[in-house]
């Protein structure tokens, strides 16, 4: 297998992983991501970075105004007294605007131009786990390709100085029959390359998907790709989260639940711990991991990340994961187990739920407003 490009699990394997391409850095690091909470897992990583900036290691550090609000300027001070450079990726408060819609989104690092850190883990606790709370269930891709390397970087490069104005070719790197694809959304920028990838990789698919899907809430078209697919003949297997950490979202997808069941799709809750992962592998070739959720606000106002991997034996690897696992740890979810958990005031609450979210959401980033980075 190709090792520059390696699955990474959420817990310890990703924080050790983390850790050490901090801790092995020479020149710079950038590294962006939606939350960094002030816990054990924020300061033992704020303590990595911290000693690499002590090594005269430049580091670029960018934080979401909304998911890391909690951070305490304390805590950032001391990054920022060590020689870390922080800035705030759009405040929700400003002197010419209150801002709500467009969220980083990310969850990148990238050290020296020569490796990368790239998915859906935030810096916290709840996602590396303690010894008594199992780590929320999610995944990232470790990227060892200078080529590539470079690339993301660029693009962090561009975010953190607010270029809005920048222009990319695509990064796609093929060797040895694996092609690697860096894939962004970011509608201000009429970026729509991840939502464009799910569709494309659910329509040419022959066999089997498999989805990890938190906060499950996509949009018609990839509704109606899914559909058309088990109409085909696909098998669809989507893994779901069964224990919420945002109840009204969890309600609001219980709500698809029946709808998905009537087109043959299988439908699974992850009940270890919350679901945080988003990824897809197609017929046991194609795999997309990274931040992107599917709903509105990841296709039309976060800033978004994925890697797309054309590659039998890596795609295979994942599907084995899943399928012998994940899968076999999850609750099965029938149309009787839905008759058994819900009565005549859930599907009411579920209902209500599902277009109050989608309301909200469509609000969210289709308002016209001052768009900050």
């Amino acid at each position: 297998m190709d090792k520059s490009i390696e699955i990474v699990y959420s817990g310890e394997d990703y924080f050790k992983r983390l850790h050490g391409i901090i801790s092995s850095s020479n020149k710079e690091i950038h590294f962006q991501t939606y939350i960094f909470e002030n816990d054990s897992t924020g300061i033992y990583i704020a303590e990595a970075l911290k000693a690499a900036a002590a090594r005269k290691v430049k580091i670029y550090l960018l934080l979401d105004g909304y998911g890391s609000s909690s951070l305490p300027n304390k805590f950032i001070n001391d990054l920022t007294k060590h020689g870390v450079e922080v800035r705030i990726f759009s405040p929700l408060f400003s002197v010419n605007s209150l801002y709500i819609g467009r969220r980083l989104h990310h969850k990148i690092v990238v050290a020296d131009e020569q490796v990368a850190l790239i998915g859906g883990i935030n810096i916290g606790d709840r996602y590396r786990g303690k010894v008594n709370e199992t780590a929320w269930l999610d995944y990232a891709i470790e990227i060892r390709n200078p080529k590539i390397a470079k690339a993301v970087s660029n693009i962090c490069q561009h975010i953190y100085l607010k270029k809005l104005k920048t222009k990319s070719a695509p990064i796609i790197h093929e060797e040895d029959g694996t092609s690697i694809r860096i894939i962004q959304n970011d509608w201000l920028k009429r970026r729509n390359e991840i939502s464009n990838a799910y569709i494309k990789a659910i329509k040419e698919a022959k066999e089997e998907i498999i989805i990890v899907g938190s906060y499950f809430l996509p949009g018609r078209k990839l509704i109606n790709a899914l559909r058309k697919a088990a109409h085909k003949g696909v098998n669809i297997k989507l893994i779901l989260s069964g224990i919420a950490d945002v109840p009204l979202i969890k309600r609001a997808t219980s709500y698809l639940y029946l709808s998905l069941l009537k087109h043959n799709i299988e439908l699974y809750e992850w009940n270890k711990s919350v679901l945080h992962g988003k990824v897809a592998v197609v017929d046991a070739q194609k795999s997309i991991i990274g931040s992107f959720n599917l709903n509105h606000l990841s296709s039309y106002g976060s800033i978004e990340m994925n890697v797309e991997i054309d590659s039998s034996e890596f795609s295979k690897n994942l599907t084995t994961h899943f399928n012998d696992e994940i899968l076999i740890q999850c609750e099965r979810i029938t149309s009787e187990t839905i008759k058994k958990r819900t009565s005549f005031l859930t599907n009411t609450l579920n209902w209500i739920a599902y277009h109050f979210v989608r309301i909200t959401l469509i609000l969210a980033t289709y308002l016209p407003q001052k768009r900050f980075k």
